[in-house]
């Protein structure tokens, strides 16, 4: 999905001997999400990347379905969830399907006593508050306010924190994350009506080889369960790579919103595609500009899927009551629309300052137990006059 990208060092040929100054072989490793039929990467270790010397004892890390089957509107305050000082501790499933999982952490801590690899899913964690770095073997990916990391699946990685306070809405999708298509060319490249561009595409950098012996634990999600498989050779120990798999950041600052003389669909929020959902951003932008437009969107039926939305900052003109870290469910089978007095309010608006993220699912969510820990059970009453 994302372009060819090189650094460090590599050989002339691709599958031929590359050697280190003492004569012997780096190992190569072909990174791929999709077997050999898709998108891949090569990466030269110092060592083999297979070398395990222990393995701890699995845990079981499945979300806690409190709901399977639910017809009603739902919100839930999600910076009620507390800090936790782990990073993977801190990760919290509130809404979950076999296509994706949603979830929220608010970690206080960097990783430095292990290494994370999502083996099931590809990851994308928006930035909503905090900074730091992503460290992978491709190199690092610094991250700020309103970032989406994007982490193929298979991705080794740690997480570094510059302060305490961070937020993050994550979502594992199990399928491939991608451009839209409707965005791409034949050969690959964004169109020029695409709402971003190759320069937005922020790739890893600062590759640093870290040749070191020790035990290094990478603990992996499988299946819903957490291995701990501990190495002989820091993971990180990569001379070189390119290819076109790899981690990389977009923000959502950086999105260009599409705009017309009277209300557009969401799908002009795109951002990204995956088997059975599509995320789109919300971001500032000039109101409809024809004279009897109505700014506020339209009621829809929304048969066809769920519609999650993650408030992030600004003034929301269709929703009351919003506050920051707010998500809100709307399943399909029920229409919705703006609340009591928002069309009327918007008539004179001339642009808007929100900022969200959005996550429409084509088959039904489900309600974990701890998203009924921070539910607002009046929201489904909110449309009362």
């Amino acid at each position: 999905m994302p372009h060819y990208q090189k650094a460090g060092n590599i050989p002339h040929k691709r599958h031929t001997q590359f050697r280190k100054e003492d004569g012997t072989l780096f190992s190569e490793q072909l990174f791929s999400t999709e077997g050999f039929s898709s998108d891949s990467s090569l990466l030269y270790h110092h060592h083999p990347p297979t070398q395990i010397t222990k393995t701890d004892k699995p845990f079981d890390v499945q979300p806690e379905v409190a709901e399977e089957k639910m017809l009603k509107h739902r919100a839930f305050q999600g910076f009620s969830i507390k800090p936790v000082k782990d990073y993977l501790k801190s990760r919290m499933p509130v809404l979950v399907n076999s296509d994706c999982h949603i979830v929220l952490a608010s970690p206080q801590e960097s990783m430095k006593d292990y290494f994370f690899k999502n083996a099931d899913a590809d990851e994308m964690i928006f930035v909503h508050e905090g900074s730091g770095k992503v460290k992978t073997q491709y190199g690092e990916l610094p991250f700020g306010y309103g970032d989406y990391i994007m982490l193929p699946r298979g991705t080794i990685y740690q997480m570094e924190f510059d302060k305490e306070d961070n937020r993050l809405f994550i979502v594992e999708a199990f399928s491939p994350i991608r451009y839209p298509k409707k965005y791409l060319s034949k050969e690959g490249q964004l169109l020029e009506h695409s709402p971003y561009c190759e320069r937005d595409i922020r790739p890893p950098q600062n590759l640093q080889t870290r040749n070191e012996k020790g035990d290094f634990v990478i603990m992996t999600k499988k299946k819903g369960m957490m291995y701990g498989i501990h190495y002989l050779h820091h993971p990180f120990d990569v001379e070189g790579w390119d290819g076109c798999c790899y981690p990389y950041i977009f923000s959502i600052h950086d999105f260009e919103p599409i705009t017309g003389r009277v209300h557009q669909p969401p799908p002009v929020h795109q951002t990204f595609e995956a088997r059975n959902f599509v995320v789109c951003s919300f971001v500032p932008r000039m109101f409809d500009y024809h004279p009897l437009a109505i700014p506020a969107p339209y009621n829809h039926s929304n048969i066809d899927s769920d519609e999650v939305i993650y408030y992030v900052d600004g003034d929301f003109m269709s929703r009351k009551h919003v506050t920051r870290g707010m998500i809100t469910l709307h399943p399909g089978g029920i229409p919705h629309g703006p609340h009591p007095g928002a069309v009327d309010k918007s008539l004179t608006a001339k642009e808007t300052k929100e900022l969200a993220v959005m996550v429409d699912t084509f088959h039904p969510l489900q309600l974990t137990k701890q998203a009924l820990q921070i539910e607002d059970e009046n929201y489904v009453m909110s449309w009362a006059e």
